[in-house]
């Protein structure tokens, strides 16, 4: 393998931190300990009220005896409302009264009254929400420890007399030197002190390709060592590696993040004194001044149940869902309502560059000769075949340009791979050579046109190698990562739907010109370079802080700590790692970045329906309320009024699942 001239600096001792992995080398899985879907209770219990639920409503369908759909619908209150109701009454213990309570009253209200089909329809809309909240709680820890794993468990530690021993990674002491061979993982931060190799640190920088490591440079825990073997003086503990370090980031930004509700939920303690209170005074008011008990009860039950929040409720979720839905048809994941709705209030996006605004691919963009006589396709023949025996992504890039042309290419012979300075061949006869511009003496002022050639190229953000035959020069190859196709037409739509225009965040640092090149490419001016993990955070906090509301868009596990901190995180799902993926709030599936303008468009849609539907639910509410207290509100009519004003605003929601509803937010936000 070659080593490639763009080195990243990696400023006190830390990593810089970028995006994930090209996927010639993939970005390892975090290991599983995936929690199961039916592992946690809440998600047993839902699971069992709602089919109790609909096995009731299948009997009271079918004219059974009234008992067993009673049965059956009272089943479905004890699976699904004990855990609500437990936690209600914790929270009364704590002086507080919450929503869930306040639906186990009214489910088990209308039941007294002989409504026993809407209770139970509370009570798993409850149930069910609750353990969708635990189940995505659940997948994130799961993800956050199983990123500690990266690092191999053991290491080879080499003594003084140079015998070795494995021991176990935790147990590794500052300033002990241990081995890494070719193809392991390395077990511990720590300084280079002999030997040379390439390490693919995508997990933990985000660098798209391999960084050639000699005496001196610094290595992370989880990376994975290339063809070469090194040796390494541990710098930091285990607990003090950068894997833990992201790793604690993560859960820190999730324990600050501030708690983010429905509006719903946002009033209901107001809404739930409320109606208590009301409830009561509906019940005893009437006693005082004579009233039967019975009327009163009734008065008081059927004030309950048209004051229930249902038509609330289904004023919020369906046009949540049906705009989840209508996304996730498109390719886009938004794993919650209470996402979808913050979506829509995003003023400011923050990229990651590699595997995002990128694929994170490498590929040849430009063939530059040096006054040798040889033309491109030579040129390009002769590369190629040197490399079609490395496993190099600089490598894997100049053959695919080279079969993109349909190229014949000639037999290797004495093929050798040096890290850190590239590759040889003998080809039809010639010595050719694939190095790092680094690897070549002290240029003279002959090579003027080649080192020319390859400060152009880096000025424009591109990797130079230096094409060699019989040790002179012939050609320099520029390789760059390879731009999204709709990345300028992405950021354009984010910057027209949310105002201010995008902010780059990178790991490169601004002096290889590489993200810099790439921001005036797609339309980004305002550059944030040289970022560790936690650096990514601070920007994002500093934005915030500005009264922004911050929606971060990222891949690698990296970035999984500006994606916790951010309003909203969003990663790629193409090849996303899986912590990112279990910290985002929403995964573009199918990696098309328009489709997070377009999202965000729908988000703001799906709000306006849900305050018409407010509006509605509340005008409805209002009218039947008012009935009930001042004149004679019949039962049958009030559960009508309630259930019909559910019905109108659950249809009305539900407008949101058609595919022109998407198309017309994606004109929209290019408009």
């Amino acid at each position: 393998m070659f080593c490639y001239c763009r080195r990243v600096p990696v400023p006190g001792g830390d990593p810089v931190a970028s995006s994930t992995a090209t996927p010639l080398r993939p970005v390892p899985a975090v290991p599983g300990r995936r929690t199961r879907l039916f592992a946690l209770a809440e998600m047993r219990w839902a699971g069992a009220a709602s089919v109790l639920f609909l096995v009731g409503l299948s009997a009271q369908l079918a004219d059974t005896p009234a008992g067993v759909a009673t049965a059956l619908y009272l089943a479905c209150y004890i699976c699904g409302g004990w855990e609500p109701a437990l936690a209600g009454v914790r929270a009364l213990r704590d002086k507080t009264l919450d929503v869930d309570l306040l639906m186990v009253v009214a489910a088990l209200g209308a039941a007294a009254i002989g409504q026993v089909f809407d209770g139970a329809l509370l009570i798993v809309i409850f149930a069910t929400s609750g353990a969708v909240e635990a189940l995505a709680t659940a997948r994130t820890e799961d993800a956050v420890r199983g990123l500690l794993d990266l690092a191999p468990d053991t290491a080879t530690v080499l003594d003084a007399d140079g015998r070795e021993r494995t021991v176990e990674a935790v147990e590794l002491a500052i300033g002990e030197r241990i081995s890494i061979r070719p193809g392991e993982r390395i077990a511990a931060d720590g300084s280079v002190v002999g030997g040379s190799s390439e390490v693919d640190e995508a997990t933990v920088t985000g660098e798209s390709l391999p960084v050639d490591k000699s005496a001196g440079d610094q290595v992370f825990a989880g990376t994975l060592n290339g063809t070469g073997a090194l040796r390494v003086r541990v710098d930091r503990l285990a607990r003090d590696s950068v894997v833990a370090r992201i790793a604690g980031l993560v859960e820190q930004a999730g324990r600050t993040k501030a708690k983010t509700q429905l509006f719903v939920e946002r009033i209901e303690q107001r809404y739930s004194i409320g109606m208590v209170a009301a409830t009561l005074a509906v019940f005893i008011v009437p006693l005082l001044f004579g009233a039967t008990l019975q009327s009163s009860l009734l008065r008081a039950m059927t004030f309950m149940i048209v004051a229930s929040p249902c038509a609330v409720v289904l004023a919020t979720m369906p046009p949540l869902l049906a705009a989840i839905a209508n996304a996730g048809r498109h390719g886009v994941l938004v794993k919650s309502a209470v996402v979808l709705e913050q979506l829509g209030t995003t003023t400011r996006v923050a990229f990651d560059k590699t595997g995002t605004l990128t694929r994170g691919v490498p590929e040849l963009a430009e063939i530059r000769s040096v006054g040798s006589g040889f033309t491109e396709e030579q040129i390009l023949r002769l590369a190629a075949a040197a490399e079609h025996h490395s496993e190099h992504p600089l490598a894997t890039a100049i053959v695919r340009a080279a079969r993109g042309r349909d190229l014949l290419l000639p037999v290797a012979e004495e093929f050798t791979s040096r890290p850190g300075r590239g590759v040889s061949a003998r080809i039809e006869g010639s010595f050719i050579e694939i190095v790092s511009p680094a690897a070549l003496p002290g240029p003279s002022e002959r090579d003027a046109a080649w080192v020319g050639a390859v400060e152009e190229l880096q000025t424009l953000g591109r990797t130079a190698v230096v094409v060699c035959c019989e040790q002179t020069p012939i050609a320099v190859l520029g390789i760059s990562d390879q731009v999204r196709p709709e990345a300028t037409a992405a950021v354009a739509a984010m910057a027209h739907l949310t105002g201010a225009a995008p902010v780059l965040l990178t790991g490169d640092n601004l002096a290889t010109a590489t993200a810099t090149a790439l921001a005036a490419r797609v339309g980004i001016t305002d550059v944030r370079a040289g970022l560790l993990p936690h650096d990514k955070v601070t920007v994002v906090r500093d934005l915030q802080a500005d009264g922004q509301r911050v929606a971060m868009v990222g891949d690698g596990i990296n970035d999984a700590p500006a994606l916790a901190a951010a309003q909203t995180g969003i990663a790629m799902g193409g090849a996303g790692s899986d912590l990112a993926l279990q910290t985002a709030d929403v995964i573009v599936v199918r990696d098309d970045l328009t489709t997070i303008a377009t999202v965000m468009a729908l988000s703001r849609r799906a709000r306006r329906v849900v305050i018409a539907n407010l509006a509605i639910a509340a005008g409805f509410i209002s009218v039947l309320v008012l009935w009930d207290l001042f004149g004679h509100l019949p039962l049958p009519l009030g559960v009508a009024g309630h259930e019909g004003s559910t019905i109108i605003v659950g249809l009305n929601g539900l407008r949101l699942l058609r595919s022109s509803v998407w198309r017309q937010a994606c004109v929209h936000c290019s408009q």
